[in-house]
């Protein structure tokens, strides 16, 4: 049973998810939350190897009863711990199509892995966070956005109304559990990020795609922040991404 505090990193990837389970298990134990365990079990032998604690379960966030199976087993391992972080990081949903092409089931799963996945996923960690104790920092929940949180763009009706949707609900979780001591953000990621599956993919500047341990960093520095100067809403782009 553990016993230190310990972070929820839900959506874990090949690239940020990754990088931020590292970034957070250099000071508690982690669990890493994604429907496909080939997604998680590399970094959590990884972490466990260099002396860390992490630990993966394969959840479908957009499933209450999959979310619900997760938590069960979440707070036996860790009864007694306080959940210190918790982020929600889910890619899925991501359909580019144009809009006369798309069909209903197409279009419910932008909502259904962002919208309905981060309401899962909130119900779950935040009566945790509200009762953790004693943890470094300000108990924090994180929700990962992306440029269609902001701009409905041609053929992305699907993924932009899911991703509106998520930065509602992050909008309206932070007013209603701020003044009860649980900082909830929102982090819009505007460009392409650098992980496997866009090694190959080049740009006029070297440098012009997201570092996803560079992520993880303002993912930390938000958590880290006092309750006096909390930040809701970041946008994290490359020095040469237009917006």
């Amino acid at each position: 049973m553990a016993t230190k505090p310990f972070a929820i990193i839900a959506g874990v990837g090949p690239g940020t998810g990754s990088s931020i389970a590292r970034k957070f298990a250099q000071v508690y134990s982690v669990v890493l939350l994604a429907r496909n365990p080939g997604n998680f079990t590399t970094v959590v032998d990884e972490i466990n190897a260099s002396g860390g604690q992490a630990t993966g379960i394969s959840t479908d966030l957009s499933d209450a009863q999959s979310v619900n199976s997760a938590f069960d087993k979440i707070t036996q391992e860790y009864e007694g711990s306080a959940l210190a972080a918790a982020v929600f990081n889910s890619g899925g949903g991501f359909v580019r199509k144009p809009f006369l092409e798309l069909t209903g089931e197409e279009f419910s799963s932008g909502f259904e892995s962002q919208a309905k996945g981060a309401f899962n996923f909130a119900q779950k960690t935040l009566p945790l966070l509200l009762t953790a104790k004693n943890t470094p920092s300000p108990p924090t929940l994180i929700f990962t956005g992306a440029t269609a949180s902001l701009k409905g763009s041609a053929n992305f009706s699907s993924f932009a109304s899911g991703k509106f949707a998520l930065r509602a609900l992050a909008q309206s979780l932070a007013r209603e559990f701020g003044p009860k001591g649980v900082h909830v953000s929102h982090v819009i990621i505007d460009g392409v990020i650098d992980i496997p599956r866009t090694k190959a993919w080049t740009f006029e500047h070297e440098d012009a795609k997201l570092s996803p341990d560079a992520i993880a960093d303002s993912y930390w520095h938000l958590h880290t922040q006092p309750r006096t100067t909390w930040g809701f809403e970041w946008d994290l782009r490359p020095y040469v991404e237009k917006w």
